[in-house]
């Protein structure tokens, strides 16, 4: 038995909650994957996965060799990296998922001098809206917006993104431009986003002093993907609450108006998050440092 990758594959398992999706993201044969657990447990003498037909259990034993497994893999990857030269650049294949606003107009647009920084590593850039599982889908990072509730996870502060009120002039000219909130929801048509995972719409919300308000005004047409909520917007099928960072370059070529600019509208954190069970690989840190440059130079626009 290969001790080593049977200790990768356990945790690989523990972290998945499934064979399959264990197997999928260490490229191995779903048979190997069983066979080198099974070969473990009956190394130690002791039962670590509990199997049934629905579900996949890490007992209580195996909750423990877990964590001091980690710690052995964490510090293997540490002397591996130490031994090698530091000069040598980060190579291989990275995966990252971003959603498709950050992806076109911010990552992008800089990978030319992430190129020229690191001509060995190959980006997988995965561009949607929707949520991922980064162990069963095999992704090393994500850039998500919102509040890091999840404990599991690892984030690194990218910037603050705020959201703005707008539409195009010819709407504005036919419906007239509100003055507040609530006249969103009496005589106007929105473009709003909806979540994919759920269907439920992302309501626009605003505060001034004392006052706030969540607004769900009748939608013209809802989407699930930012870019496409811009290009709505820019079709003239009504008001949206988008990223201002996406909106700028449209209101000063006068595509887009901003409104309701007096009143307080979202902002969302942005981070590049990985699980707190992998260990960051020299190509993992190379593309975190990276983006971390680039968001800092963007972050006096966006926050």
């Amino acid at each position: 038995m290969d001790q080593l990758l049977a200790l990768r594959v356990f945790v690989r398992i523990a972290d998945a909650g499934s064979f399959a999706k264990a197997a999928d993201s260490l490229n191995l044969p779903r048979s190997s994957v069983s066979k080198l657990l099974q070969d473990l447990e009956q190394h130690l003498g002791t039962k670590l996965v509990e199997r049934s037909t629905r579900a996949l259990t890490v007992t209580p034993e195996g909750e423990a060799y877990r964590d001091q497994a980690l710690d052995l893999l964490a510090s293997l990857e540490e002397m591996d990296l130490a031994a090698r030269d530091a000069r040598v650049k980060p190579r291989g294949k990275l995966r990252v998922d971003v959603g498709s606003s950050l992806a076109n107009m911010i990552i992008v647009p800089a990978l030319p001098n992430f190129r020229r920084r690191y001509p060995d590593l190959e980006l997988l850039l995965g561009v949607n809206d929707r949520p991922v599982d980064l162990i069963g889908d095999g992704v090393d990072c994500v850039i998500r917006g919102g509040d890091l509730a999840d404990t599991s996870l690892i984030g690194r502060r990218l910037c603050t993104l705020d959201f703005v009120t707008c539409a195009t002039p010819a709407y504005l000219a036919e419906h007239g431009s509100p003055l507040h909130p609530t006249e969103l929801e009496k005589d106007h048509l929105a473009v709003s986003y909806f979540f994919p995972k759920t269907g439920k719409a992302l309501p626009m919300r605003y505060s001034r002093d004392d006052e706030s308000f969540e607004i769900n005004a009748r939608a013209a047409i809802s989407v699930s993907e930012s870019t496409a909520q811009n290009e709505a917007i820019l079709a003239g099928l009504g008001i949206g609450q988008i990223f201002d960072f996406s909106a700028r370059p449209h209101f000063e070529s006068g595509r887009l108006v901003p409104i309701l600019q007096d009143w307080k509208q979202p902002s969302h954190p942005l981070h590049l998050v990985y699980p707190a069970t992998r260990h960051p690989s020299a190509k993992l840190r190379a593309f975190a440092d990276w983006a971390v440059e680039v968001f800092r130079r963007k972050d006096s626009h966006l926050d």
